[in-house]
């Protein structure tokens, strides 16, 4: 799920936004030892840098995920200037009868756009919350849009069909995946042979860019994550004003 929890330079935002993100931001014991030793050893357990869950991969700590309560940040207003959302859509590598998969699709601010630019294919919005995905539902029936699919994942698992995606799109949601070396696992098996995933993260490298630093990832770990389970980079693209957009492939042999 996107979750761009604002960071204490939040110049504009009325504070009941802030609240409202701070209520959605998903918060926790944190992890027992018993349930540390249970999990995959790519995963590590530390002390949390103050807004993370204290589990580690690839030494980079994992993010909260944002509720369903936050829903009314993903469509504010004003997030087409702040993050320019429209670019972002344009550059989207995109043909007519494409597959594409949105994960973390929270209100399906992008599926349902993307959708009108794949006519002849299908969106896969996917969430782990079904309560994001009833919202999604209840816009594409009153939108009459018949090329969007709702799936509910697993923290595991994005649950799409394997050899069918062209596309497999993440915008801020990545960071927060509590495994992300399975979902990705499961991801490279859905996409067709040269298909490509999207990752659009918040810069890391940047501390002007006014997000809480374990809701951003550096272009560099990003690389590091995508290689460990067989994606080639294919290039980083500087045109938002936030975040990275970055482009990886599944090989195609």
């Amino acid at each position: 799920m996107i979750h761009p929890t604002i960071a204490g330079r939040t110049r504009g935002l009325a504070p009941w936004l802030c609240a409202t993100l701070a209520a959605a931001c998903g918060a926790g014991p944190a992890p027992s030892a018993d349930n540390a030793a249970a999990e995959p050893s790519h995963y590590s357990f530390g002390r949390s840098g103050g807004d993370g869950t204290g589990k580690f991969y690839m030494g980079r700590e994992i993010a909260w995920v944002m509720g369903h309560q936050g829903a009314g940040w993903l469509e504010r207003d004003e997030r087409v200037a702040e993050e320019r959302t429209d670019l972002l859509l344009d550059n989207l590598p995109l043909e007519p009868d494409d597959v594409v998969a949105d994960i973390g699709a929270g209100t399906g601010y992008f599926a349902l756009p993307i959708a009108e630019r794949v006519p002849e294919g299908r969106v896969l919005a996917v969430d782990i919350q079904q309560e994001m995905l009833d919202i999604i539902r209840e816009r594409v029936a009153r939108l009459g849009v018949d090329n969007v699919e709702t799936v509910l994942a697993t923290e595991e698992d994005p649950r799409l069909p394997v050899g069918e995606a062209d596309l497999v799109l993440f915008v801020d949601a990545y960071h927060e995946f509590a495994y992300p070396r399975e979902v990705m696992e499961r991801v490279v098996a859905a996409l067709k042979p040269g298909g490509r995933v999207v990752l659009v993260e918040y810069r890391g490298e940047d501390p002007t860019v006014p997000i809480r630093e374990t809701h951003k990832m550096t272009e560099r770990q990003a690389r590091a994550e995508m290689n460990a389970v067989g994606l080639e980079w294919v290039e980083t693209r500087g045109f938002l004003p936030w975040q990275h957009f970055m482009i990886f492939r599944k090989p195609a042999g």
